[in-house]
């Protein structure tokens, strides 16, 4: 990727993961076999930075999901502790629906000073439409923002279609829906999840998947407005996922909207 192609842009990366050190490497090979996907890069923070700082990003969000709910506090904490050594980063935290205390593990959140929180209903196995979950959209709708992993075609969990009766029931939560709205069920996501208030959209793990026309008309009937740049790191390199975006022939204006303005007016930063 040309630098001074780059050079021009503001970059914030909506959507990567980090894990700590120790249990990095593991934690990596293990989210490649699910997928059944090569991982580009080993998921430490170093590593993110590195990665991110030869396309010029600014600005990660960075999450872990708790797979148990005994999991909850020990990644939050986690995640804070790495915001507090790399101001680069924002935070989102992780909730569970089998927590014995949902409200505390919220205000334990916030007092982290984290900015959102991180769902991924394959991984956590529950439907994100489930009473399960509602008990979790309700400590937080009006409060924090959530990012959820949307769409496999392997699992119902994550299914688009059961992203816009959480919007249905939710109408404050403000949602980020990964993947345009629905890894490998895009067709899906299109017909359930467009003119959807509150609903936000990542273009992590999409673009190597779909058709650059694709992508773009689906960025469009979202709005640009409400789509962010995203590599879900460490799947993907930054500059690849650079190079894929720039590839779907937006104007300036757009790019600058989507790279990085988008983000920052969402979440009240920079």
């Amino acid at each position: 990727m040309d630098s001074e192609i780059y050079g021009q842009y503001e970059i914030i990366d909506a959507h990567a993961h980090i894990f700590p050190e120790k249990i990095a490497e593991n934690a990596t090979a293990n989210t490649g076999k699910f997928y059944d996907l090569p991982m580009r890069n080993c998921g430490t923070s170093k590593n993110l930075l590195e990665r991110g700082s030869e396309i010029g990003v600014l600005n990660y969000l960075v999450c872990s999901t708790a797979t148990k709910a005994h999991q909850v506090t020990s990644i939050n904490e986690f995640i804070a502790g790495e915001c507090a050594e790399h101001p680069e980063f924002v935070g989102f935290g992780t909730l569970h629906p089998d927590s014995e205390d949902i409200s505390a593990d919220v205000r334990h959140i916030l007092e982290l000073k984290l900015h959102g929180v991180k769902i991924h209903p394959d991984f956590q196995k529950f439907d994100m439409d489930s009473p399960e979950a509602y008990k979790i959209y309700e400590q937080i709708e009006g409060v924090l923002p959530i990012l959820i992993h949307c769409g496999d075609s392997r699992y119902e969990y994550s299914a688009p279609k059961k992203l816009a009766n959480v919007h249905r029931d939710f109408p404050k939560l403000t949602i980020f829906a990964a993947h345009l709205g629905g890894y490998e069920r895009w067709d899906e996501a299109a017909e359930y999840l467009v003119g959807l208030d509150n609903v936000k959209f990542d273009t992590s793990s999409s673009l190597a998947f779909l058709p650059p026309e694709k992508a773009a008309k689906m960025i469009r009937d979202y709005g640009v407005e409400n789509c962010f740049f995203g590599t879900d790191f460490p799947m993907w390199n930054h500059g690849d996922e650079l190079e894929r975006f720039l590839a779907l022939g937006f104007s300036e204006h757009d790019n600058r909207h989507i790279l990085a303005d988008n983000f920052k007016e969402c979440l009240k930063i920079g």
